[in-house]
């Protein structure tokens, strides 16, 4: 209790230093998760891109964050058995591990999982810095589970997505008509699906608790209001003649290029929602012991404070914009060509996959999630299609992210302890 009576101020800043560091980290690895199909598409170009994602990242962070930062928090470690003094420390080493890690691999163009950081981060403090029982065994299980579960239901959606537009649209005799007919139902399934999933579960933190049957009516509307304005947008596009002679599907990928759009808004948010707790997790624990004087209440699930979720906002969109194209050029561009109808299936995959462990709390990789969904689109296409040789990397790269980022957290937390016990 001494060393937050002590150093609880300093204590505190130094956490929020590194919390911002973390989702920093997030903004400059992940964020490309979430935008790279679009920007390898050709869809939106990397400036697009970047504005979009300020916008839709922010706001899932800020508004729907909430669940899966309570997970990060209290679904790991047992409190119980941790002093504040050690908690405090060990969830600030945790920050400083992920966020290190991510900054190494960030500047390599490395899409690895900002998940798997944290996590393997406060395992691997409270497993050897404090006791192997620390660490809830029994909860670590589903979210490793997930780790395999969420890239192959990403790519089973993926695929029948794919799938489905090729047999609506690509292989019929008028492909440009019909894909005019039913892009908008692709359009009204992207804004449906996103509300119904955040509205229903992911904004009670902020007060706004609807019913099942308001948060439907709630899902309908906009997704009609989505289907609206991609029918308004897609009036002016006409057939290119000249273009496709050249590629025969070239005014049908524009068609596309419009629901791109929609898709990147919709996996901006459902990234923002899920990975701000990786940041955000840890520190709304420090913020927690250290507001409360060191009185842990064990089990309880306490708030997230609004101005902790915008640091870890504010954190991810500055780490994009400085950082994030990097990883943007390795995903887009590198694991199977892209075009906008297989981009578009890829993400609305890849956001229906991660909204939904968002709102059950569960804290899934959106690296995993994204490359599944991309493999599920190119295996649609026959496996010539993939890249196989940056498949192998991506997957090296993720093995060794979670045992890297226990052992820089307990080097970390024994430095910390040092300093200030």
């Amino acid at each position: 209790m001494a060393l937050i009576a002590d150093y609880g101020t300093l204590l505190l800043l130094l956490a929020c230093l590194f919390g911002f560091f973390m989702a920093w980290g997030v903004g400059a690895n992940d964020v490309a998760n979430a935008m790279g199909t679009s920007v390898g598409s050709k869809a939106l170009t990397i400036k697009q891109a970047i504005m979009i994602a300020i916008v839709f990242e922010f706001a899932g962070a800020y508004l729907a964050g909430g669940a899966v930062t309570e997970t990060i928090k209290n679904g790991i470690v047992d409190a119980s058995m941790i002093s504040p003094d050690l908690m405090v420390l060990g969830m600030m080493s945790a920050l400083l591990a992920a966020g290190t890690w991510l900054l190494v691999a960030s500047s390599r163009g490395w899409p690895v999982s900002t998940t798997h950081s944290i996590v393997g981060a406060v395992i691997g403090f409270a497993a050897v810095g404090v006791s192997m029982d620390a660490v809830h065994w029994e909860g670590v299980g589903p979210i490793v589970a997930s780790w395999v579960v969420s890239p192959v239901l990403s790519g089973m959606i993926a695929f029948g997505l794919f799938i489905s537009v090729q047999r609506l649209i690509i292989d019929t005799d008028d492909p440009f008509l019909n894909a005019k007919r039913f892009v908008p139902m692709y359009m009204f399934a992207t804004g449906f699906m996103v509300t119904i999933m955040t509205v229903t579960k992911g904004l009670k933190h902020i007060g706004l608790d609807l019913s099942n049957t308001q948060g439907f009516l709630l899902a309908v509307t906009i997704g009609i209001a989505v289907m609206l304005l991609g029918i308004g947008l897609l009036s002016r596009i006409k057939i290119d003649e000249e273009a496709d002679r050249d590629f025969h599907y070239a005014s049908v990928e524009k068609v596309f290029a419009v629901l791109m759009i929609f898709t990147a808004c919709a996996m901006a948010f459902a990234h923002g929602s899920n990975d701000v707790a990786n940041a955000v997790g840890p520190l709304a624990a420090i913020v927690g012991v250290i507001q409360s004087g060191g009185e842990l209440a064990v089990g309880a699930k306490s708030a997230v404070p609004g101005w902790v979720l915008l640091l870890g906002a504010v954190g991810i969109v500055i780490g994009l914009a400085t950082y994030g194209y990097k990883v943007i050029a390795t995903i887009g561009k590198q694991i199977t060509e892209l075009t906008p109808s297989r981009g578009f299936a890829a993400e609305l995959a890849t956001a229906s996959t991660v909204v939904g462990a968002s709102a059950i709390g569960l804290p899934i990789s959106t690296t995993h999630t994204l490359v599944g969904a991309v493999l599920g689109v190119g295996l649609a296409r026959g496996i010539g299609a993939l890249n196989l040789g940056v498949i192998g990397k991506i997957f090296m790269s993720w093995l060794i992210t979670l045992p890297i980022g226990a052992a820089l957290s307990i080097f970390f937390f024994f430095i910390l302890r040092g300093i200030f016990l």
